[in-house]
């Protein structure tokens, strides 16, 4: 697939006609679709899938015109550009109302208060107790985190303005993740990696590096896409919390 999308915006590059351009349009609708299946959608009139779709097309056009072949595949190239488009119009919506932000804080320092409290980390129970909540209502403010994760990803987590991209592990190119190994938060953030139970390792390889969609891993694992999305959000408030304590 990969290829066949080289090799079309090779022969855009060398004869930039309106048919050459619809069929690199046509060949990059799987990375669109991709990249929009890896980001929980909130339920809102302009967060429709065709919606979503026409603004990553925007991002995939923009990369095609300043494209250089000569510095990377056109995949690696593209990526961040039509994720980035995604993002900053699902940010434009306001996706998450300023009380579910402020939730969401709470739920990482509940998390972090406990882990200090019990010497362990605390149990989805232990966190929904401690802040008043049903098991319930705790799954959906996860599963808003993990919303919250995909629209933070480009925020700097150091003092040397890397993200949260730049700083995951993934060896898919396609992904652009290279800087991660430059990284002098790698070692780190993998440390605190390990330390998570097994299967949430397995969620965070099969998101990033197998570049799997929330459908997909949820396939892989007979879970629920919105089960994958809750669990990812508590992947991404643990680790933002365990990065916090670190700092301090």
């Amino acid at each position: 697939m990969d290829q066949d999308l080289q090799s079309l915006v090779e022969a855009y590059l060398d004869d930039p006609t309106e048919q050459n351009k619809e069929a690199v349009v046509m060949a990059g609708l799987p990375l669109v679709r991709s990249i929009i299946g890896k980001i929980s959608v909130p339920d809102h009139m302009l967060a429709e899938h065709e919606d979503l779709e026409s603004v990553g097309i925007v991002g995939l056009l923009e990369a095609l015109d300043n494209y250089d072949p000569e510095k990377a595949r056109f995949a690696t190239h593209a990526y961040r550009r039509v994720r980035g488009n995604v993002i900053d119009y699902l940010r434009s919506i306001d996706v998450l109302s300023r009380d579910k932000r402020k939730k969401i804080g709470a739920v990482q320092e509940a998390i972090s208060t406990l882990r200090q409290m019990m010497g362990t980390e605390p149990s989805d129970q232990d966190v929904a107790d401690y802040m008043g909540l049903s098991l319930e209502s705790y799954h959906e403010l996860l599963r808003d985190a993990q919303r919250r994760f995909s629209l933070s990803l480009s925020h700097p987590v150091n003092d040397e303005d890397q993200t949260m991209v730049d700083v995951l592990p993934n060896e898919d190119a396609q992904e652009s993740f290279e800087r991660f190994e430059r990284a002098s938060t790698q070692k780190h953030l993998q440390d605190l990696i390990e330390t998570l139970p097994e299967r949430q390792q397995t969620i965070l390889g099969l998101y990033y590096t197998e570049d799997l969609t929330l459908s997909e891993i949820g396939e892989v694992l007979d879970l629920s896409a919105a089960r994958i999305s809750q669990l990812l959000g508590k992947i991404q408030v643990t680790l933002e919390s365990k990065m916090e304590e670190h700092a301090h």
